[in-house]
């Protein structure tokens, strides 16, 4: 009889499996972007709280702290800090070059290959894979290799 009302249990269980595993995948803190080209950032989450900042930097890399419903709480590279619907945002890695002097872009990910642009703090780009202290990073179709240091938006959140 025991086996009976066990196995409503186990399938209830093989059910919940999946669920639980989509919610790791949102586990804060993680890396987004900003997707849209204007993207305001509010004093709490909802419409009705008043916009503390309007963003105008696409692919701008934010870390998300928090999650309220479709709302999450970010914090910029300049460690502003808000919230912002969720439907402005990208899972799609990005990074910041950071920093006071230029950074060199090299074509191979070692400090040996050659140079192939001298990028500004401040310049926003795409991020590929990151290994061994570089990361792959590509600004509007300038693709090359940057120190993993150099950049905010890499590492672990």
């Amino acid at each position: 009889m025991w086996c009976r009302s066990l196995i409503p249990a186990v399938l209830a269980v093989s059910f919940l499996a999946p669920s639980a595993q989509a919610a790791d995948d949102d586990k804060v803190p993680y890396w987004a972007s900003i997707d849209v080209d204007e993207a305001n950032l509010r004093v709490g989450p909802g419409n009705s709280f008043r916009i503390d900042w309007v963003y105008h930097r696409p692919h701008l890399p934010v870390k998300v702290i928090r999650r309220e419903g479709p709302w999450r709480q970010i914090e910029d590279p300049d460690g502003t800090r808000g919230w912002m619907r969720d439907l402005l945002l990208s899972r799609q890695r990005a990074g910041i070059v950071r920093g006071e002097g230029l950074v060199e872009m090299h074509a191979e990910a070692s400090s040996a290959s050659a140079v192939l642009w001298k990028i500004e703090p401040g310049v926003v780009g795409l991020l590929g894979e990151c290994e061994h202290d570089w990361c792959a990073f590509n600004i509007q179709g300038h693709r090359g290799f940057v120190p993993e240091d150099d950049l905010w938006g890499s590492g672990e959140p």
